[in-house]
Protein backbone atom coordinates (compact mmCIF):
# COMPACT_ATOMS: atom_id res chain seq x y z
CA UNK A 1 0.00 0.00 0.00
CA UNK A 2 1.22 3.25 -0.94
CA UNK A 3 2.51 6.12 1.52
CA UNK A 4 -0.40 8.74 2.61
CA UNK A 5 -0.01 12.10 1.34
CA UNK A 6 -0.39 15.04 3.45
CA UNK A 7 -2.76 17.75 3.05
CA UNK A 8 -0.59 20.56 1.68
CA UNK A 9 -3.29 23.15 2.72
CA UNK A 10 -3.93 21.98 6.18
CA UNK A 11 0.00 22.15 6.54
CA UNK A 12 -0.08 25.65 5.64
CA UNK A 13 -2.44 26.37 8.39
CA UNK A 14 -1.49 24.73 11.01
CA UNK A 15 1.79 23.87 13.14
CA UNK A 16 2.29 20.64 15.26
CA UNK A 17 4.35 21.54 18.39
CA UNK A 18 6.71 19.05 20.20
CA UNK A 19 4.06 17.99 22.36
CA UNK A 20 1.61 16.79 19.36
CA UNK A 21 -0.78 19.57 20.04
CA UNK A 22 -1.90 21.50 16.83
CA UNK A 23 -2.14 25.19 16.71
CA UNK A 24 -3.34 27.48 14.01
CA UNK A 25 -5.00 31.29 13.69
CA UNK A 26 -8.07 32.10 15.27
CA UNK A 27 -10.52 33.15 12.82
CA UNK A 28 -12.41 35.98 11.99
CA UNK A 29 -9.43 38.42 11.64
CA UNK A 30 -9.94 39.02 7.78
CA UNK A 31 -12.85 41.38 6.71
CA UNK A 32 -15.27 44.31 8.62
CA UNK A 33 -12.58 44.90 11.16
CA UNK A 34 -13.62 48.57 11.59
CA UNK A 35 -17.43 47.20 13.30
CA UNK A 36 -15.66 44.55 15.70
CA UNK A 37 -13.80 46.44 18.84
CA UNK A 38 -10.16 46.50 19.81
CA UNK A 39 -10.68 44.28 22.29
CA UNK A 40 -12.08 42.14 20.33
CA UNK A 41 -9.19 42.02 17.56
CA UNK A 42 -6.50 41.62 20.07
CA UNK A 43 -8.38 38.53 21.68
CA UNK A 44 -8.43 37.11 18.41
CA UNK A 45 -4.86 37.67 17.21
CA UNK A 46 -2.32 35.08 17.89
CA UNK A 47 -2.27 31.07 17.53
CA UNK A 48 -4.78 28.55 19.52
CA UNK A 49 -5.03 24.76 20.45
CA UNK A 50 -7.38 23.43 17.49
CA UNK A 51 -10.51 22.23 18.58
CA UNK A 52 -11.04 18.74 20.09
CA UNK A 53 -13.29 18.32 17.52
CA UNK A 54 -10.99 18.87 14.63
CA UNK A 55 -8.40 17.37 16.20
CA UNK A 56 -8.86 13.81 14.81
CA UNK A 57 -9.88 15.04 10.99
CA UNK A 58 -6.81 17.34 11.32
CA UNK A 59 -4.06 14.75 12.16
CA UNK A 60 -5.66 12.53 9.62
CA UNK A 61 -5.16 14.97 7.28
CA UNK A 62 -1.47 15.70 8.09
CA UNK A 63 -0.83 12.12 7.78
CA UNK A 64 0.21 12.03 11.56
Amino acid sequence: MPKMKSHTGMGKRVKVTGKGKIVAQQAGLRHNLEKKSSTRTRRLSGTVEVAKADFKRIKKLLAR
